[in-house]
């Protein structure tokens, strides 16, 4: 399973790649929304984890090229905002498949990455 994790905070970043790694994915971690798109631009990934309120960039810019790019690959979006809470991401973005806080346990998350995986 191949994942990429697109978040600005590089402690929680590298706490959720550990956690998928443990579980057997190949994770590749990057913090802006330039890194990745090169990042989808040289990877198949199954699973983006996409953190909603990126520092430097745009998620949505980043989800839509992903639909375009990568179009099997679902997206995983994560906040610590109450920014979409009443479920609009979904219809701002064809291919996210869940929104989560980003408080979510990193194994809570590890299994609804590999849920989605699984279901692809």
């Amino acid at each position: 399973m191949k994942v990429l994790i697109v978040e600005s905070n590089p402690d929680l970043g590298g706490l959720w790649q550990r956690h998928l790694q443990r579980q057997g994915a190949d994770v590749s971690l990057v913090q802006t929304q330039e890194a990745a798109i090169l990042a989808l631009y040289g990877t198949d990934f199954e699973i983006i984890v996409l953190d909603l309120v990126l520092t430097d960039g745009s998620a949505l810019a980043v989800a839509d090229f992903a639909s375009y790019r990568r179009p099997d690959a679902r997206v995983i979006f994560v906040t610590n905002t109450t920014f979409f809470s009443d479920g609009s991401i979904f219809a701002h973005s064809p291919n996210a498949c869940a929104y989560v806080q980003s408080e979510t346990p990193p194994e809570d998350l590890a299994a609804i990455v590999e849920h989605y995986a699984a279901s692809r």
